[in-house]
């Protein structure tokens, strides 16, 4: 004898040639989407560029060491004007210095030099160009000081 009521109806049971039932948009690789939604790109990063805060010592530096260096050239004031106009000429290549590290640091390059990671050799004429044009300064900005003595 049986403890308990007996069912008429036979148990269902899910065998493997029935799916599993799935809410209605839902299939078993996700949900299923007719037009998916396009995709937006967005940069994360803010863009790089030169803040105020960084150009203003690199602007009076270079200003500060161009006056130093003109006046002397211009007007020959006695003997320490060579000195004054060579610490002149250092500030401003510092200040230059300066302001290329920091163009380079954000991403800006010479122009008709490649973009920092890109994995391409820069021009030798390029570079050339711009060795000769920074020797051809030096060299002028040193016999006019030498000039002065």
């Amino acid at each position: 004898m049986e403890a308990g009521p007996r069912d008429s109806e036979p148990a269902t049971q899910v065998t493997q040639e029935d799916p599993p039932r799935l809410s209605p948009g839902l299939s078993p690789d996700g949900p299923d989407e007719e037009a998916p939604a396009p995709e937006v790109e967005v940069e994360l990063r803010p863009q790089r560029r030169l803040r105020l805060w960084q150009l203003a010592p690199i602007v009076v530096l270079a200003a500060g060491g161009s006056l130093m260096f003109a006046f002397p050239l211009a007007f020959g004031t006695g003997d320490g004007g060579a000195v004054i106009a060579m610490l002149g000429l250092l500030i401003s290549c510092c200040a230059a210095g300066w302001g290329m590290m920091a163009a380079r640091r954000v991403g800006h390059t010479w122009p008709g030099l490649p973009p920092r990671s890109s994995g391409e050799r820069p021009d030798w004429r390029v570079i050339a160009l711009y060795v000769t044009v920074a020797a051809a300064l030096v060299a002028l900005a040193v016999w006019r000081v030498a000039r002065l003595r």
